[in-house]
């Protein structure tokens, strides 16, 4: 009968290590995803700050407009609507970061549930 007892320890054990190991992917997606988000935020306080300078030179001003690791000369216009579609683009990214971040935490509560379920299951193993 002793190795019978043994056999449910072995099982809770397993999904406990499985359950911690899923709660930490979870932890180290929801960090990734706000440090995602900080970048798209200080990339959109810059194309605004960018934007802001470019307002206030004359139309017919040289202006660049980087791409990549190159910069091509455009109108201000040009630049200014790039600038705008950058912040669009990146406000997007933000909500999908930030709906993606909701699911991720909801995910987390219920391993979290689990977890605690786990630990009442082994404690009533054991007292048995």
């Amino acid at each position: 009968m002793s190795g019978a007892s043994r056999e449910p320890d072995m099982e809770l054990k397993k999904a406990f290590m499985e359950l911690q190991q899923k709660m930490q992917n979870t932890n180290q997606s929801i960090r990734l995803s706000d440090m995602q988000i900080e970048t798209l935020k200080r990339q959109i306080m810059h194309a605004q700050l960018t934007d802001k300078e470019i307002q206030a030179v004359p139309d017919e001003t040289r202006v660049y407009d980087g791409i990549g690791r190159m910069f091509i000369r455009n109108d201000v216009q040009s630049v200014r609507k790039n600038l705008e579609k950058k912040q669009v683009s990146h406000k997007e990214k933000i909500a999908k970061l930030e709906s993606n971040k909701q699911y991720l935490e909801k995910s987390l509560k219920e391993s979290e549930n689990n977890l605690r379920e786990l630990i009442k299951t082994k404690q009533k193993i054991s007292v048995s």
